[in-house]
């Protein structure tokens, strides 16, 4: 795959063409656009949005999107959407160990599998947290979710994504963001597999610095977004699979969806490396709050309470003294769904494996198992680092709602609450 060429920055005002000439200059929808192209708007917002807030972006494309062919319903009994679609669960915490990709040919449509779900796609509220399981390419397909942006973190495999509005690719330990209502597809080298949260509410943003400053956790240039390109070939017939009121739907159009030609705007795909993430932390005693690792947020109508934020726990320095270092016990009224893309995690050494999955749901006890306990409680305070390891967590307000399938599935850990039973009761009064 030849090297990409991306603009940097995040909710920038972007301004691209694959052709010279093809971006209209003074105006957005002259009488007849440069070179014969359609002008057409894309809005991730409404008109009257604020607009700090408000997402757009017009597109000069060789035919409007209005040219398909009429739609159908698509099976995928795996892709669910929305509370309704969960399954009552205990209040226990909650282990998957990884699951394998499947032997069959499958590509990231047909290999997406729901875990657990929250919310309501039609309400604008909630999420759900997928694994992506894959071993082929969209080739001659496309996928457009009318109901949320999707937000990938590729955990094992290279993974590009052709969009309408150009092309970026994206290896683990980096995360691609693709708004809602754009089409693209995802190409693999190889077996691959992702953590995908679909994002019902709010659009991601990048959480407010407060006393922190003007600078810090994730920067806005290191967002990249694509150029312009468009597909050379543009007859070929291509399915396209809509997500609409919680539901697929297939079509097939006489050509490519991706042929914009030009474009500018805001509302575009980004990747991050989450290597360039810049941690704080303290320097003195205490581990802070998780909040502290947040990439983007999805925000409700109730301040600092989130839809859904993004949370990573990437390498950092660790000096605190008089500390027990690892995350504490606690009990939280958000909700907490975690991955392991590579590496450790520090509070759970042994159990939870890359690829692997945890839930722990609002007011659920949890914190480190017994062996991470006891290595923290008596190590030497001496400054190190922890490294070579990325995990992250999906926090919502909203309960989650494991599916059929992450019940059922085989990879759920019935022995997860073991991992606590060591700990004894030491009091010495």
């Amino acid at each position: 795959m030849p090297e990409l060429a991306y603009q940097s920055g995040f909710g920038n005002q972007f301004a691209t063409e694959a052709v010279p000439g093809a971006l209209p200059q003074g105006r957005n929808s002259p009488q007849r656009a440069p070179l014969g192209l359609y002008a057409e708007l894309i809005s991730g917002s409404a008109f009257t949005a604020p607009r700090h807030s408000n997402q757009r972006t017009w597109v000069y494309r060789r035919q409007p999107s209005v040219v398909t062919g009429a739609y159908a319903p698509y099976a995928q009994p795996h892709w669910v959407t929305g509370a309704a679609a969960g399954q009552v669960a205990p209040p226990d915490p909650m282990r998957w160990h990884p699951i394998a990709i499947p032997d069959a040919p499958v590509d990231f449509i047909d290999g997406l599998r729901t875990i657990v779900v929250n919310g309501d796609p039609d309400a604008q509220t909630g999420m759900a947290a997928h694994l992506a399981l894959m071993n082929r390419s969209m080739d001659g397909r496309a996928l457009v979710n009318a109901d949320s942006e999707m937000l990938v973190l590729p955990q094992l495999g290279r993974l590009r994504f052709v969009t309408e509005l150009g092309v970026l690719e994206a290896q683990p330990g980096e995360v691609v963001l693709l708004p809602r209502g754009i089409a693209f597809r995802v190409l693999v080298d190889g077996p691959s597999r992702a953590y995908v949260c679909e994002n019902h509410g709010a659009p991601f943003r990048l959480p407010e610095l407060g006393p922190i400053g003007s600078n810090g956790l994730a920067n806005p240039r290191d967002f990249l977004a694509p150029v312009a390109a468009y597909e050379a070939r543009q007859d070929a017939p291509c399915e396209i699979i809509r997500r609409y009121g919680g539901a697929l739907w297939r079509s097939t159009q006489p050509r490519t969806p991706f042929d914009v030609v030009a474009w500018h705007g805001n509302l575009t795909p980004v990747k991050y490396d989450t290597a360039k993430f810049m941690v704080i932390g303290s320097i003195s005693f205490d581990h802070p709050d998780p909040s502290i690792f947040t990439v983007l947020t999805s925000p409700t109508d109730t301040p600092g309470t989130a839809n859904c934020d993004f949370v990573i726990f990437p390498p950092r320095w660790m000096v605190g003294e008089d500390t027990f270092r690892p995350p504490w016990y606690h009990r939280n009224v958000m909700s907490e769904f975690m991955g392991l893309v590579h590496g450790q995690y520090d509070a759970k050494p042994e159990g939870f494996k890359p690829g692997g999955m945890s839930l722990h749901n609002c007011m659920v006890p949890h914190g480190p198992d017994a062996e991470a306990f006891d290595k923290a409680s008596h190590a030497a305070l001496a400054p190190h680092k922890l490294d070579h390891t990325l995990a992250f967590m999906f926090e919502s307000r909203w309960r989650f709602k494991p599916t059929a399938f992450a019940l059922g599935c085989g990879a759920l850990d019935a022995r997860y609450a073991d991992c606590w039973q060591g700990l004894q009761d030491n009091f010495k009064p």
